[in-house]
């Protein structure tokens, strides 16, 4: 028979911190680390998503709400429909939309600005696995992405991870330019600007 015991009850200290929810990935990496370390798995970490007939306003609250940038589309079924990003709500898509339809904008629905699910473009997980956190970042500048999707095809083909542009440079601890795609490792560099702590 096992004996259990009572564990040790005391004071919380006052200068205690509440924990910062890091999706489970490590505070600081540097570009020769595997890019799996910057890797929002969804195995370990819920996906965040919406419904296509969702207003667009209402899915910007969700991703205020949820800490993220990047929504999957669910329909009723729970089927990856596409995606949406906090550019496709705050850009042109939505204004022109209502334009085109003539409604108001908080009118326009997920399903009618959303990435859909055959243009999405996605990086293989296999390969991932064994590439830097420098592969990662240079293929995402030459994507001209904030967001790139991992698939991984183990039997059923899924939507394994995310990568954020944003998350992989508070990382590294620098700031990433989003703008123009580079050619080497070297223009890679060069564009990490270190900022001074």
């Amino acid at each position: 028979m096992t004996k259990f015991r009572p564990l040790q009850i005391r004071q919380l200290q006052l200068d205690t911190q509440l924990t910062y929810f890091d999706n489970g990935l490590p505070v600081h990496v540097s570009l020769e680390d595997s890019a799996l370390k910057v890797m929002t798995d969804l195995r370990r970490v819920p996906a965040v998503s919406v419904h296509p007939e969702s207003t667009v306003d209402a899915a910007l609250q969700r991703m205020v709400h949820s800490g993220v940038r990047l929504l999957f589309v669910l329909d009723a079924m729970g089927e990856l429909v596409g995606m949406i990003t906090a550019r496709d709500l705050m850009g042109e898509k939505p204004v022109r939309i209502a334009a085109q339809e003539q409604i108001q904008r908080d009118q326009v629905k997920v399903g009618d600005i959303m990435i859909r699910r055959g243009q999405i473009e996605v990086l293989d997980f296999d390969e991932v696995s064994r590439s830097s956190v420098g592969d990662l970042v240079l293929t995402m500048k030459q994507m001209g992405r904030q967001h790139a999707l991992v698939e991984e095809k183990a039997g059923q083909p899924q939507v394994r991870g995310v990568f954020s542009l944003s998350q992989i440079a508070r990382q590294l601890g620098v700031q990433i330019e989003t703008g123009g795609a580079v050619q080497s490792f070297s223009e890679l560099e060069k564009l990490l600007v270190h900022h001074e702590s």
